[in-house]
């Protein structure tokens, strides 16, 4: 039974003030241990099921990365169901670590939760991009300010729930990443921005197993949350609108979407128009609209048309057929090579342009170390500006970056 709150302890306070909340004395640290990362989902909690039942000294951490609290007026008349690092996901993961007899720590990351993940998403969209929130928490959150609160409770390593595997070549001396065993669970797509440093501390014992495999184990095990449904929506957005998030967030803040931002004043309404130049209608704010969208455009073409471009330059939005989405070339930024440096030479490799998306041939050239010009063989729909761009060799992650 669940009794008093959990502990919320800042990451420059966690050595001094964190106290423990789970089945026994963690007040001290273990030797050897490994630390997981326990969302209070049924992945992340078979993953400290099955290191335990190997005997792996663990200690659980719960990140606390948004006040669910805040911008009430999105909140529905019932509790939020399927959405990650809820309060109730956070006392879930106190309830599997009491289960398992462990240490356990919850931590508060809400200031870089906000600085690099939740602000750049806003000023994505306001800036006519498409973001990936989660890509953006892993690689500046999870596995960088997790990895630093780990050491200092005495971790040198994490495991956490992704579907996922790494591996050292001795013949490179470099960590790779591959794609997970499950294909329809696969979350490399999301990893791409780990550094050697992260991947080397890393581990991800479901990379092996289906979904189903996780199930059973998690049953088998008597895990508490065995049979919780899987989160589904962006977990700072609880109406599932990112449109409301977005001018609930900015009001919150003293702004508006038509406020100076990064970008400009990009909320106004301004034209729609075809590729040619010809004004079709109005749009109500650029922040409405992602490339390869259909419906809810508000005007009658009389054909299907779809958004191809987002102009914030001059606040159009531009419309056209589903042939001119199409396009073979495409550039990237702050590209990381995982399993090689940057390559003098053009690389063929298959590039995945988003999480559902088949992944195309393609040849890759590093412009630097940090950008990439990338051209398909065949043209792709939608490149869209803000998605990520993933490099794979087969199973291993190259690489990747984002999509200007």
């Amino acid at each position: 039974m669940i009794g008093a709150p959990l502990p919320m302890i800042p990451i420059h306070q966690l050595e001094s003030e964190c106290q423990p909340g789970g089945g026994r004395d963690a007040s001290m640290p273990v030797a050897g241990a490994v630390a997981v990362a326990m969302s209070g989902g049924v992945d992340s909690s078979t993953v400290a099921a099955i290191l335990r039942e190997r005997g792996q000294p663990i200690i659980g951490l719960t990140m606390q990365l948004w006040d669910q609290r805040r911008l009430p007026e999105l909140q529905g008349d019932t509790p939020a169901r399927h959405r990650c690092c809820s309060i109730d996901d956070v006392y879930d993961a106190r309830r599997v670590a009491e289960h398992l007899g462990i240490p356990f720590y919850v931590v508060n990351f809400e200031r870089a939760f906000e600085d690099t993940v939740v602000r750049p998403f806003v000023e994505d969209y306001l800036a006519g991009r498409t973001p990936i929130p989660c890509t953006n928490c892993n690689n500046h959150v999870k596995f960088d300010q997790l990895l630093v609160t780990a050491r200092q409770i005495g971790a040198e390593r994490i495991a956490t729930g992704h579907y996922a595997r790494v591996r050292h070549n001795p013949d490179t001396g470099r960590y790779e990443l591959l794609r997970a065993v499950d294909e329809t669970k696969d979350q490399s797509y999301f990893l791409f921005g780990l550094t050697q440093e992260q991947l080397a501390r890393t581990d991800f014992p479901l990379g092996a197993l289906t979904k189903h495999d996780v199930r059973d184990i998690a049953r088998r095990l008597a895990v508490p949350v065995a049979d919780k449904p899987d989160s589904q929506e962006i977990c700072f957005v609880p109406s599932g609108s990112y449109v409301r998030f977005i001018e609930s967030y900015l009001q919150e803040k003293g702004s508006s979407a038509s406020g100076e931002s990064r970008a400009g004043k990009l909320g106004e309404p301004g034209e729609i128009v075809s590729s040619s130049g010809e004004v079709l209608g109005r749009h109500s704010g650029l922040h409405h609209y992602t490339v390869g969208q259909r419906r809810g455009l508000g005007f009658f073409a009389g054909r299907p048309v779809y958004v191809v471009a987002i102009d914030h330059l001059n606040n159009r939005l531009v419309v056209g057929d589903d042939s001119e989405l199409r396009s073979a070339v495409c550039e990237v930024r702050d590209v990381n090579w995982i399993g090689l440096a940057a390559p003098d030479a053009p690389v063929q490799a298959s590039v995945r342009i988003r999480h559902r998306h088949h992944p195309a041939e393609a040849e890759i050239v590093a412009l630097d170390a940090s950008t990439a010009r990338i051209a398909f063989r065949e043209p792709q729909r939608a490149i869209t500006p803000g998605q990520a761009a993933v490099f794979y060799s087969g199973e291993q992650v190259l690489g990747g970056g984002w999509i200007t």
